[in-house]
């Protein structure tokens, strides 16, 4: 298996760079042609949602049982979700899920949707697929701009 492609899923899982690092990264850096780079980072990224939008509940109990920096975090992040998106997720529910996903833009994506599902209480039979489809749109956008960023350098450089 091609180590490039192993590091581009792996990127893709983690929370903060989440398919937006994996796609420029695997393209960019790696030469990962880019249909594989955004079918291997869209992956990457929802592996982890598979399991935390189900076990959210367990995951706040056990954070919040004692005190810690992530207890901590959960706390201000869910708080900071509540003020920010609060009035669009009790109007527009999934929808309002798979735009904050969708959006490629720090504090943004599939992670903050996993939080956002089990905040705004958006059962996991919803929250997964709307998860999904935020983070291909995400992929796309992501994918596009890199593609385009990289033809606009390779046509204005030096050869």
């Amino acid at each position: 298996m091609d180590m490039d492609l192993v590091r581009t899923f792996l990127t893709a899982m983690t929370p903060l760079g989440e398919l937006r690092l994996a796609i420029p990264l695997a393209i960019l850096t790696w030469n990962v042609h880019w249909t594989l780079a955004f079918l291997i980072s869209v992956t990457g990224n929802m592996v982890p949602i598979l399991f935390i939008v189900p076990g959210m509940n367990q995951i706040s109990r056990l954070l919040m049982s004692f005190p810690n920096p992530l207890g901590r975090l959960l706390v201000w992040r869910t708080n900071r979700l509540q003020r920010t998106h609060g009035v669009r997720f009790r109007r527009y529910g999934a929808l309002a899920l798979i735009v904050l996903v969708a959006i490629p833009l720090p504090i943004t994506g599939a992670w903050t949707g996993a939080l956002a599902s089990w905040v705004f209480q958006i059962p996991p039979k919803t929250a997964l697929p709307a998860i999904f489809l935020g983070i291909v749109v995400a992929g796309g956008i992501v994918t596009g701009l890199t593609v385009i960023g990289e033809g606009a350098y390779l046509l204005t450089s030096d050869k």
